[in-house]
């Protein structure tokens, strides 16, 4: 089927430039056999690349057992994954959903029910952050504190307020005594590749626990070994009282989660939220299965000895292109480097050589590649930005 075929099927509301037919380890092939080099995971999510023969296997055996029940039930699956979810994540308890936007939704109503037990007169109010993403549903998009995203859709649900990511004072000026909830991506990804500075997170963390308020953060990119620790805010010292997660930890499969520590999980009774797909036995498999292969393949260790080249060479790259390269930032293998010239035409000219790379905004490139990427695969793709500047 050729591109013009599918464009008069879709509403519109991606640019897409390819049909993808098959992938094998690091690389995907179109519907007319060419080769991509792929540096973006498909958005961060198929961290082990592409035909796994092990999460091939798991899954096929899921498929054999059972897919479906509904969450009237449990089933092994789910209740391994969620096992293994708390264990990695040091949250208590966990609900799983289809997408990273499901489980902002339901971290969202969980820091409000919360309050809403303390004192049925609250407002609810929620702390975000500027230039955040947090998904395209209508809580999610009310927390994304980039306007473009939010006023199309508008108005969204009340009780939001914008701080500064990095800017303390700015998140003090905001807390009332209505605050229930403080959210923010632990590491920034649309926003343009920001991690958090050790002082500002740390300095939220103990403003929550001032002030009782629920401190949320939003792991959907930068968690599950993507910087080199399962979830982000390890390297930092601290637990969130509800976190979030979703694009590895299914490794393709739709899945996602919001995890909590017990005195916020406890807050959710029967009734008050819930989910038909979500947490199916096939989805929680590949949790399961992802879990496994992450721990007997040593993946966080082959992030941790990996990152640093691609760093490096991103940095030498900068170094190279003073007039186009202004910024390099990052954490593991999510890197950024920011553009004094538009992204598009950059990624645009890296699709047409064989390697795939994506945006994070107008002038950011984003680097989340597979994170079973190897030395050769990084030279190769900085050899045809070499190519591109030049």
């Amino acid at each position: 089927m050729t591109l013009q075929e599918a464009d008069r099927y879709f509403i519109h509301t991606y640019n897409r430039k390819v049909v993808f037919d098959h992938g094998e380890g690091m690389h995907l092939y179109d519907n007319q056999g060419k080769k991509y080099l792929d540096m973006g995971a498909g958005i961060a999510v198929s961290a082990l690349g592409y035909s796994n023969e092990t999460f091939k296997q798991g899954l096929k055996e899921q498929i054999d057992r059972l897919i479906h029940v509904s969450n009237l039930y449990y089933t092994e699956p789910s209740i391994k994954a969620a096992q293994l979810l708390c264990e990695a994540s040091g949250m208590d308890r966990v609900f799983f959903t289809n997408s990273g936007a499901e489980a902002i939704e339901g971290a969202l109503k969980l820091a409000r029910k919360y309050a809403y037990q303390k004192n049925p007169h609250s407002k609810g109010e929620i702390i975000a952050m500027n230039h955040s993403f947090h998904g395209r549903t209508m809580g999610a998009v009310s927390v994304t504190g980039t306007e473009h995203y939010r006023e199309p859709f508008e108005p969204l649900i009340g009780g939001v307020s914008f701080a500064d990511y990095n800017d303390l004072n700015s998140v003090k000026a905001l807390i009332t005594e209505d605050t229930c909830a403080i959210i923010l991506e632990t590491l920034q990804g649309e926003g343009g590749i920001h991690p958090a500075e050790p002082a500002f997170i740390r300095g939220v963390r103990e403003l929550c626990d001032a002030h009782d308020i629920a401190l949320i953060l939003d792991e959907i990119q930068c968690g599950m070994g993507r910087t080199g620790k399962m979830f982000t805010y390890e390297h930092y010292g601290i637990l969130p009282d509800i976190m979030t997660t979703a694009k590895a930890l299914g490794c393709g499969v739709p899945v996602g989660a919001f995890a909590a520590v017990e005195k916020y999980a406890e807050a959710m009774c029967p009734g008050d939220h819930g989910t038909t797909y979500g947490g199916n036995p096939l989805a929680t498999a590949a949790v399961c299965k992802v879990f496994e292969i992450y721990e007997n393949e040593q993946i966080l260790d082959r992030v941790n000895e990996i990152a640093p080249y691609l760093e490096e060479q991103l940095q030498r790259l900068a170094e190279k292109y003073p007039d186009q390269i202004s910024d390099c930032r990052g954490m593991g293998l999510m890197q950024g480097i920011e553009l004094k010239i538009p992204a598009g035409d950059v990624i645009s000219k890296a699709l047409e050589a064989g390697v795939i790379l994506i945006g994070a905004g107008s002038h950011i490139i984003r680097f989340v590649p597979p994170l079973i990427v190897e030395r050769e695969q990084i030279d190769r793709t900085i050899e045809i930005l070499d190519q591109i500047f030049a």
